[in-house]
């Protein structure tokens, strides 16, 4: 049964009109289980000194319905999506605390632009996982229409604004880790869109999965959307504070100088 059922009276003596009604009680009471929608959420009316909450979770198992988690495609997606964010702080951490990247490529600026063309790679396969994983499965029916692929169209497009506003702003070092690298920016970027959102490279590049999801009627895909906030959500709190730190030993050292 998917519903639960929460009751907040002794009585027992509830009114039953005609087969609708006898049907209800009989799912209130649990005598018959076998068509657990017929009850949506809601406190049963006319029913004096009783009130009985249902809730209803059939829409929520239906939607997962339509993604087989199991399903090898969707399993390198969210490997993928993981691996990612993952790699670029392992190593880029690496680099800060060895300079062994810097070493072997002769300086950080070569050996940064070798990692940002590492990360491109990795994400150009990461979105073709994406997109295999959700050609894979099913479209939900709610979402395959024109309203729903034009409201995707719309949020990728505001994604792709805020990567490449993004790219823009922060430059190939700024943007790939420049900072592990010793290659720091004079100062804090505060034109658009960091003016208006942190983080805008991250979040733009959520809307932008996001957006292709809808645009594909992809429940599998709005799943993997959420993977990839998750994601990028740890990344930020590992790469925030570490950035921060990196720039505050810089300070350091210009006062002691």
């Amino acid at each position: 049964m998917t519903e639960a059922i929460i009751t907040h009276s002794a009585q027992q003596n509830y009114p039953a009109r005609g087969r609708r009604g006898r049907k209800q009680l009989e799912i209130i009471h649990g005598e018959h289980c076998s068509h657990p929608r017929r009850l949506p959420a809601r406190l049963i009316p006319n029913q004096p000194g009783a009130a009985i909450y249902t809730v209803d979770v059939t829409a929520m198992a239906r939607l997962f319905g339509y993604v087989d988690v199991t399903d090898s495609g969707f399993i390198v997606a969210v490997l993928s999506i993981a691996f990612n964010p993952l790699f670029w702080n392992v190593v880029a951490r690496w680099e800060h605390k060895t300079r062994a990247l810097s070493r072997v490529f002769g300086s950080p600026r070569a050996a940064c632009y070798c990692l940002g063309a590492v990360i491109l790679m990795l994400n150009c396969v990461r979105s073709h996982c994406f997109t295999e994983a959700m050609k894979s499965q099913p479209k939900l029916e709610g979402l395959d229409c024109h309203w729903a692929y034009y409201l995707g169209l719309a949020v990728l497009a505001v994604g792709t604004l805020f990567v490449i506003s993004s790219f823009l702003a922060l430059g190939f070092t700024g943007t790939f880790l420049g900072d592990y690298f010793g290659i720091l920016m004079e100062a804090k970027v505060t034109s658009f869109p960091f003016s208006i959102l942190d983080n805008p490279m991250y979040w733009g590049s959520t809307a932008v999965y996001l957006g292709w999801s809808l645009m594909h009627a992809s429940p599998a895909g709005l799943l993997l959307t959420a993977v990839v906030a998750i994601s990028y959500t740890i990344a930020m709190l590992y790469e925030g504070p570490f950035t921060e730190e990196i720039y505050r030993q810089k300070q350091k050292g210009v006062k002691n100088k």
